[in-house]
């Protein structure tokens, strides 16, 4: 982890910084929420965005940029700056991750909000203001959900482990791989996907290629001061702030399951 150079509470104030701005964008999106908002579809890839998406973000930006002007800027729903390669730490945001979800008014969305320094993140936060759910992390300290630390579930002998991942990658799993998986059915949003993973509602996912470094940033620092690990299909750790923001078919679970799930993974790259 590349946190040097800054005093140890400066990712503290970093992280009690975009915890209020999450907060604050996530009651703003919660004014929207099942009230019918309006929302059109991106030409790239189809992805919806809605008016509490935009809205989510003007709070965000405003405050967070207000607060760090030296820091760059990464979100889901601001044209991308090729400033922030030249930023040592990056505020890496998606105002709402989840949004079909937040659309067709189901619970599972989220604001995530990390901090980003050379290249990892030092602070993240997940607010899911419908859930009344708030996960924070920052480097060297516990994750925690609502105030009270998490961790990642321990492996029980002889139950299956509980997955994530979309029915259609199951089968391409490294064969009598599946036999001890348990499907959980889909989850709308990613981030909230790997903060299940965290406090250990689930043991695991895989990703499928072209997630984001919005959907991811927050989620993996939660998941790693959890006890868990998200990685590529090589096992490495990611890198943000990229000159591309977007990763292939990536893997995470608690440390003890990964090794067996990379195993079965080998085959998916690309998908």
């Amino acid at each position: 982890m590349n946190a040097d150079h800054h005093p140890p509470d400066q990712w503290t104030r970093d992280l009690d910084l975009i915890t209020t701005a999450a907060m604050a964008a996530g009651e703003k999106a919660l004014t929207y929420f099942r009230k019918n908002p309006e929302f059109r579809y991106k030409n790239e890839d189809r992805s919806p965005v809605s008016e509490a998406d935009y809205a989510a973000n003007d709070i965000l930006k405003e405050r967070l940029l207000s607060a760090r002007p030296n820091y760059g800027w990464l979100s889901e729903e601001t044209d991308d700056d090729e400033a922030r390669l030249g930023c040592d730490t990056v505020f890496v945001v998606d105002p709402i991750d989840g949004t079909r979800g937040f659309i067709a008014g189901k619970d599972v969305w989220c604001v995530s909000v990390a901090v980003v320094h050379k290249g990892r993140p030092v602070a993240g936060v997940l607010y899911a203001p419908a859930l009344i759910e708030l996960y924070q992390a920052r480097h060297g300290a516990e994750a925690r959900r609502n105030g009270i630390t998490i961790h990642v579930a321990k492996p029980v002998a002889g139950q299956p482990l509980r997955f994530a991942i979309a029915e259609d990658l199951l089968p391409k799993l490294k064969a009598g791989y599946g036999k001890d998986v348990a499907r959980v059915s889909h989850v709308p949003s990613l981030a909230y996907r790997i903060a299940m993973i965290a406090d250990g509602q689930i043991d695991g996912t895989v990703v499928k290629k072209n997630a984001h470094d919005w959907d991811l940033a927050a989620a993996d620092l939660i998941l790693q001061q959890a006890g868990g690990v998200l990685t590529g299909l090589d096992g490495e750790p990611l890198t943000y702030n990229r000159p591309s923001v977007r990763h292939d078919v990536l893997c995470a679970a608690a440390l003890p399951a990964l090794p067996a799930l990379l195993d079965a993974s080998a085959g998916l790259h690309g998908h």
